[in-house]
């Protein structure tokens, strides 16, 4: 007898958060018994480094084509991209239709979920913000992730890659990442080592969600009192968001370090002292504050959710107060205790904590939410049988 399937999807062009977490949940899947379909784009050109073995990969141009791949009998579809509206509608008609929500529903409402069957919510505070929407098919508890920093990378060098990721539609993206070789050649250093003093790290994708260049507008002059801080920035993004943090950090660009994208971000995290947060309310979980507890490495963090949910001070990292609210002041406060010898916590001792992100923990939760799904179908099936019965009477009827 065959393993039943989960046809899972995500259109995301470029690597990301959500990507990784389209991996440990394929995982926890395969653990459970299941075999996995993935829809993703084309364009795409990650995912056979990142996913295990045994998940059949469909690429596809978009919903339409995935409309017309899947199967007639009635299956779960599992997103990590939302489908438009219409495309959730047409699949919520033949299948069972769950999606996690990857953002909270700060200014945005996405028209396909008022079609989905099940919402996964990777946190607390993206679960609060889809109630608060008015959704009330949402699985009753955070889904969270696991602490997977390796993700199959190998190789402790730490390079200077690219920090753009340049979108090839536009002109401008084009001609300068033409000409990106030639001016890079001018930049040095190359290869990533440690310089004295107290080191903080960004390691992320640098997308607007996260505000970093807000953010760093106003912390940057706490950092400029400080010139034994380094700022190392490890992660890509478009040219406007690098544009941006480049310009807020202005003030202390002798301070700070881009080095691209890295791929196996294992090896950064233990060459830093801290790895920083940006802001909140876009934030939906923090993947990389979680990573970098699981390698040891402590973290500074907004305090506020998400970040309270993932973060236990002092043992696993510190709070400052958001930026916006008092200037930066308690950040500057923080950067002087800890560089006047204020104890650095080993997050690997928060064993409990940190097993919350454990992959077993996981699978028990990709589990329960998976036996929701099944509830959910039953009914429907439930729903169908008396939906002929009662055509079947009335067609006697008459």
């Amino acid at each position: 007898m065959s393993s039943p399937s989960v046809y899972q999807v995500n259109l995301q062009n470029q690597y990301g958060g959500g990507e990784v977490y389209t991996r440990f949940f394929t995982m926890a899947l395969i653990d459970l018994g299941y075999q996995v379909v993935l829809f993703v784009s084309r364009k795409a050109d990650f995912w056979e480094s990142l996913l295990p073995a045994g998940v059949e990969l469909v690429r596809v141009g978009g919903p339409a084509e995935i409309l017309r791949a899947l199967p007639q009998a009635k299956s779960l579809v599992v997103t990590q991209t939302g489908l438009d509206a219409a495309a959730a509608l047409w699949v919520a008609k033949r299948h069972v239709l769950c999606g996690f929500v990857h953002m909270p529903m700060y200014e945005r409402d996405p028209a396909g979920f008022r079609h989905y069957h099940l919402l996964l919510a990777v946190s607390q505070h993206v679960l609060d913000s889809v109630r608060e929407r008015g959704y009330g098919k949402v699985f009753g508890e955070p889904m969270y992730g696991v602490a997977d920093p390796r993700r199959g990378a190998s190789g402790d060098a730490l390079v200077a890659n690219s920090e753009y990721d340049w979108d090839r539609r536009k002109l401008r993206d084009r001609l300068l990442g033409l000409a990106e070789p030639w001016w890079r050649r001018h930049r040095s250093p190359s290869e990533f080592k440690k310089r004295p003093g107290l080191t903080l790290g960004i390691v992320s994708r640098l997308t607007p969600i996260k505000q970093f260049p807000l953010m760093f507008g106003i912390l940057a002059a706490e950092i400029a009192r400080f010139p034994r801080v380094s700022l190392e920035i490890f992660g890509s993004g478009g040219y406007a968001s690098v544009r941006d943090l480049r310009a807020s950090l202005a003030p202390v660009l002798k301070q700070v370090r881009f080095w691209g994208h890295q791929p196996n971000v294992a090896a950064v995290y233990p060459q830093l002292d801290f790895v920083v947060s940006g802001l909140p309310e876009k934030e939906a979980l923090g993947l990389n504050l979680i990573e970098a507890q699981y390698c040891g490495t402590p973290v500074l963090a907004v305090r506020a959710p998400p970040f309270t949910e993932t973060v236990i001070e002092p043992q696993t990292g510190f709070f400052f107060a958001d930026p916006r609210q008092d200037g930066g002041g308690s950040f500057g406060q923080l950067l002087e205790r800890l560089l006047a010898g204020a104890a650095r916590p080993d997050p690997r001792q928060a064993s409990a904590h940190l097993e919350r992100f454990s992959v077993a923990v996981f699978r028990e939760r990709v589990a329960r939410a998976l036996a929701a799904a099944a509830q959910i179908a039953e009914t429907m099936a439930a729903d169908g049988v008396n939906a002929m019965q009662t055509a079947a009477r009335t067609s006697f009827g008459r």
